[in-house]
């Protein structure tokens, strides 16, 4: 049986445009929404795909639902064709736009605790070398925010996102180029807290006293359980949430007030106006760290500022964990 002869693309006279659309296409899967990227409209998008493909001999994606599903060939690629984009525009275009220069509003995502941490600091950074630049932040309601920065409804979220990093790490590990980037910008230590008048604050808090205790849970998502249920599962054992809030500050004030326990982050405590009440102990059991991460679409890498931006979260993160651990 005879077999087709498959040609050799001949690099020498392949359109590198043709791979800052694939680049596009690949991280967004849709025409639509790379068309929009790139400035370009769709039918010039499907052009240059199907040149593409025309060049690799590879269909490159093919529809799946309401989007694209990428072909092995396709998946292969990726990655290489990302650095080397990457490594051109800093060739290229080495000197960005000072943080003086920029215009611009950032849309952030992120709880109250993680904004107490952060935000104070980072408006210092932008009115003493960046005055044109505005934040809006929004409040994290899920830990799961791929589908927020891939619509464009935030620029970056801050959090703790175990599941999230688990899938991309499985992704990568499997060969797939994925869409986001992360970077860690802190360790988070977390406290159970409870009024100072609380019977349990006169004695050390066994893991039987805090079982049999009414606790109050913090879950962005409504859920009535969190990493700290997760972690009493473990070793058989539970406790009993009568009352679930979806921020840390609201939280605070209640168990003020009540007597209810719950978990906060140490350094959040500190902030709230009720902390002379309430009374701190640690957690009598073995917990997973918390550790806060940033999370970003990769298309927005090379957007004004966001490289700037990136920075001064990490050197805002750097700066709380160190004063955590003072």
């Amino acid at each position: 049986m005879t077999r087709p002869v498959v040609s050799t693309p001949n690099f020498r006279t392949l359109d590198l445009n043709l791979l800052r659309v694939f680049d596009e296409i690949m991280a967004e899967r849709s025409l639509t929404r790379a068309a929009r990227n790139l400035a370009l409209t769709q039918p010039a998008v499907s052009n240059a795909l199907r040149r593409l493909r025309e060049s690799l001999g590879d269909d490159l994606v093919r529809r799946h639902g309401q989007g694209l599903e990428p072909t092995p060939r396709a998946l292969a690629m990726w990655p290489g064709v990302r650095d080397a984009l990457a490594q051109l525009q800093a060739v290229v275009a080495p000197h960005q736009e000072s943080p003086a220069q920029l215009q611009t509003t950032f849309v952030l995502a992120m709880a109250d605790a993680t904004a107490a941490e952060l935000i104070p600091d980072l408006v210092e950074t932008m009115e003493a070398v960046a005055p044109g630049v505005a934040l809006r932040v929004l409040p994290l309601t899920t830990r799961d925010p791929r589908s927020w920065l891939e619509e464009g409804h935030a620029d970056l979220a801050i959090g703790y996102f175990p599941a999230v990093l688990a899938d991309l790490t499985a992704r990568e590990q499997g060969g797939e180029a994925v869409a986001f980037e992360h970077q860690r910008l802190y360790e988070g230590e977390y406290v159970c807290v409870m009024r100072e008048d609380h019977p349990l604050a006169r004695e050390p808090l066994t893991l039987d006293a805090y079982c049999e205790a009414r606790h109050l849970l913090v879950s962005f998502s409504g859920r009535p359980w969190g990493f700290v249920d997760e972690a009493l599962a473990a070793i058989d054992r539970r406790r009993r949430v009568v009352l679930t809030v979806n921020q840390f500050f609201t939280a605070g004030q209640v168990v003020a007030r009540t007597r209810l326990l719950t978990v906060l982050p140490r350094h959040f405590v500190q902030t709230l106006a009720a902390s002379s009440r309430l009374c701190l102990r640690e957690l009598p059991l073995n917990v997973p760290p918390v550790h806060v991460e940033a999370l970003w679409h990769r298309r927005v890498r090379h957007a004004a500022g966001h490289a700037w931006l990136h920075q001064m979260i990490l050197e805002s993160g750097r700066r709380a964990f160190k004063n955590n651990s003072n």
